[in-house]
């Protein structure tokens, strides 16, 4: 079976998924590459959900390191 690598941007898992999360989200946190193991296509609502707020956790703990 053959992995099919994707890297997309975070805004592009929120507007499929979560399009009412945009406002929230700052333009930094939006750009963030996520590279997704088996595509976009295949990604599913709760693990988008997931990547999404890694993504925010990430944005935060490294605003407090600056």
């Amino acid at each position: 079976m053959e992995v099919e690598m994707e890297t997309v941007k975070l805004a592009q898992i929120v507007r499929k998924w979560f399009p009412d999360m945009l406002p929230f989200l700052d333009q930094k946190e939006l750009n963030s590459m996520i590279i997704l193991r088996d595509g976009l296509t295949i990604l599913e609502p709760e693990d988008a959900l997931e990547i999404i707020q890694y993504s925010i956790c990430e944005h935060q703990n490294s605003a407090f390191l600056h």
